[in-house]
């Protein structure tokens, strides 16, 4: 009952990249990097277990961000000469790389991180993927003309390495989605049916990471021009609820999404936030229970998986341990009083 999980990345040691930094410059080069990329994933793996986290995630070590991290095994994307686009409907501006050609996978992925996480856990695995909608807004398109039909295409090569993932040994693959929580008109039409590309043919855990939880500036202010609820959920819960997708992760603590709403995701597990990334205040287990208690006043308890609101790459390493040990215990505690 409760298992606890994170949503996907978790801050890179300081030895690896610059820390505090959601996109951090490598401190290593070449087969160092290489090797060192794998020592901070089984870092990773054991900061969470001695947190009490039952589903591990790799943490991101081996990416620079969630979309590029992708995307630099793609073929038809120009990483030299980037252009400047606004991303996220415009909430802000980014250099982003230039689809020029037809998409295709270079080769495996995540393949070496996740066999590595396999070999050294006898927990279940999670591997996190950008979602085709969110690669689609965060790239130029000079080639597909249509950002529908690029989505589709990145959908294709999404499926490809998932597949291989789950051969892998992956139990969960999840894909990040924040896209959802700003195109919300497309998500019914095409987006999760791009989604469903992605999912194509998968046997294990799939789940969508729909929040928009860093404490960046861009998120901050425009979090506070949603109002005292935020309601936008609305119009995507019914659709996501009818998907073919097996959990929903979105953010709970400290948000002003209405539980209420959750009712509209019937039939989903919920990898729900208790875990606040844009503050430093680390969470006790007593408040982490409580918001899964608040949860289950709509959500039956065994659908219910404790989780961080959003990934954690910014933020200090030891905050960052601290909070996770606050997930665990605090699943624990709800196990110990609601089970």
């Amino acid at each position: 009952m409760f298992p606890a999980t994170v949503a996907g990345s978790l801050p890179k040691p300081s030895w690896l990249a610059e820390p505090d930094k959601l996109w951090p410059k490598w401190r290593l080069e070449g087969a160092e990097l290489a090797q060192g990329k794998l020592d901070a994933t089984l870092l990773a793996v054991k900061m969470q277990e001695d947190a009490g986290i039952d589903i591990v995630c790799d943490g991101e070590m081996s990416r620079q961000h969630f979309v590029h991290g992708f995307l630099e095994f793609v073929d038809g994307i120009d990483f030299a000469n980037k252009v400047e686009m606004g991303i996220r409907a415009d909430r802000y501006k980014a250099m982003v790389p230039v689809v020029t050609g037809a998409l295709t996978l270079k080769g495996r992925v995540h393949q070496t991180e996740a066999r590595h996480m396999r070999a050294h856990t006898s927990r279940k695995i999670k591997i996190t993927l950008p979602g085709p909608m969110t690669i689609s807004d965060t790239v130029a398109d000079r080639h597909y003309g249509d950002k529908v039909k690029m989505a589709f295409a990145f959908a294709d090569l999404l499926n490809q390495e998932a597949r291989a993932l789950e051969q892998d040994g992956v139990d969960v693959i999840q894909f990040d989605e924040p896209a959802f929580n700003v195109f919300m008109d497309e998500v019914p039409t095409w987006g999760i049916e791009a989604l469903h590309r992605a999912i194509d043919d998968l046997t294990c855990t799939t789940a969508v990471h729909i929040c928009y939880g860093y404490g960046i500036k861009a998120n901050i202010d425009w979090k506070n021009s949603l109002g005292s609820e935020w309601t936008q959920y609305e119009k995507i819960f019914p659709a996501l609820a009818k998907s073919k997708i097996n959990q929903v992760s979105l953010e709970a603590i400290h948000s002003r999404v209405p539980l209420k709403l959750l009712t509209l995701l019937e039939g989903k597990d919920l990898l729900v936030g208790v875990i606040d990334v844009a503050s430093d205040t680390v969470e006790t287990p007593e408040e982490v229970a409580q918001v899964i208690a608040d949860v289950m006043k709509f959500v039956p308890k065994e659908r219910i998986i404790a989780c961080t609101n959003c990934g954690m790459a910014p933020m200090h390493r030891d905050i960052a341990e601290a909070k996770l040990r606050a997930l665990g215990a605090g699943a624990k505690l709800a196990r110990e009083k609601f089970a």
